[in-house]
Order: structure tokens, then sequence, then C-alpha cells
């Protein structure tokens, strides 16, 4: 038997009770935190922000960013930027998809839908770019075996050629390559990531699942010749992506 304290309250039921009072604060703190990303809510039609409940007043969390990028808060201290996009409603009813209403590829919709990241680049823990052609990498070559893709020509997702692949880039901490940068014939230079690339050694070539040939005149560039932005991966990654339902207009149609 529990010892008894004083009537019919024993040790047994003040556990019971230190357990559910205990649950109860989690629950509260859990969906508390659960409130720093998304919220205040907006409505779906007219954007009016609502005012933000108990649950959703949550002190801020302050972060210390490395390398001397200064300080962030959860939820940020700052309000949010307008969201622009090019797009309308399919229908005028709440919960309506968005349809793109320029180029698909650059509008910010569904799969090429990007976010507005830091205009710097990624830094590996010793303070250094991450990510930069294998020009700049220094010590790093590809592998004994491994097909060397400079020089091969790239071909869209419709089998015709974009340009020419003229260097890799690295990234430095995980030792693998990001991307492919390849001139195309128009004059300008690109950045294929090499997650939707496929590099077929033996025919000299390298294919692309993602878009049209065409395609690769409009994808974002990058302001310096040596470094990424993080903003810049951004809207290249999702160039790319959304071609995957934008590339050609049977993508974006039912299957059934």
């Amino acid at each position: 038997m529990s010892p008894v304290i004083v009537g019919n309250i024993d040790v047994a039921m003040l556990s019971l009770w230190a357990f559910f009072l205990f649950f109860i604060g989690l629950v509260v703190y859990l969906n508390r935190e659960s409130r720093r990303e998304g919220y205040p809510l907006e409505d779906d039609e007219t954007g009016r922000v609502f005012p933000p409940a108990f649950l959703d007043q949550v002190p801020p969390k302050k972060f210390h960013l490395p390398h001397g990028h200064g300080v962030a808060f959860s939820p940020p201290d700052q309000p949010r930027d307008p969201v622009s996009i090019k797009a309308r409603k399919a229908w005028g009813g709440p919960g309506s998809p968005y349809v793109p209403t320029g180029n698909p590829l650059l509008d910010g919709v569904g799969p090429a839908g990007y976010a507005e990241r830091a205009k710097r680049p990624d830094l590996d823990w010793e303070g250094h770019n991450r990510i930069v052609p294998m020009r700049v990498a220094g010590g790093m070559s590809v592998a004994r075996g491994d097909a060397d893709p400079r020089g091969f020509t790239v071909l869209g997702v419709d089998g015709k050629p974009a340009g020419r692949v003229t260097e890799m880039w690295i990234d430095r901490a995980d030792r693998l390559v990001r991307y492919l940068e390849v001139a195309l014939d128009a004059g300008r230079t690109v950045l294929l990531p090499m997650t939707m690339a496929l590099v077929k050694g033996k025919k000299g070539v390298v294919t692309t699942d993602s878009i049209t040939a065409a395609q690769f005149a409009d994808a974002p560039g990058i302001a310096s010749p040596d470094t990424i932005t993080l903003y810049e991966e951004e809207r290249i990654v999702a160039y790319f992506g959304g071609g995957y339902l934008y590339a050609t207009p049977d993508r974006a149609e039912p299957l059934l």
C-alpha cells in the first residue's frame, strides 16, 4: 500500500496528478512551439492576418548565426515580406489551386516555388564557401574510372542539344558534385543541378529529364563566376524542379 498523506490522498494519487499536470503542460508547450513557422495565419481569400490567439503568442528564440552573420529570431522580429507570384486561381472558391500566368518555371508556383533565402553563399564549418567550381576547390579531381563530363554535350528532355559542360561545381563539405556548369549556344552560362542530370560517358553526353533544350535559356543565373548564394541555389533548383510538371503541356495534365 502507498503511504497515506492525509485523508484519501496518498503518494500514488499525487504521482498520478503530477503526471496529468506534466502531460497537459507538455501539450501546451509543444503547441506553442509549433506556432513559430507559418504564423500568424492569413485568410486564403483576402490575405487578412488573423489576430494571434493565446497559443500563437510565443516568446521569440534568439539564434546566434556562425561566422559573424548576426542573430536570427524565431518567430522573426521583422514582418514578412509581401509575397508576389504571377499566378491566378483556377476557380474562385477557397482552396482553389493557383495556375501560372507567365513562364511557369519562373512564376514561383507549385514545384517551381522558392523561398527568399539569404543572399550569401553557404559556408562550411571553417567559414569557406561550401559550393565552388572545381577550378577553385583545389586538390579535387574526378575519380579514376569515372567519366569526366567536361566537354560533354547537354541534351534536354526533348533530346535536343542545349549547350556544353564547361565545369563542375563541387560541394567541399560533402565531397560531391552539386552542379554542372553549362555554356549555352546563346552565349550565357547556367548551372544544371547534378541530381537532375545523367552522365552518359560512353556517348559523351549529359541528359536531363527536367526541361527542354530551349528552356535552358531562361534558367536563373548567378552574379559571380565563382560563387553561388543560397538564394541563387533556391531559384535554380526551383526552375529545374518545376520542369517535371511544367516543361511540356502533357506533364501538367492529369494521368486519368
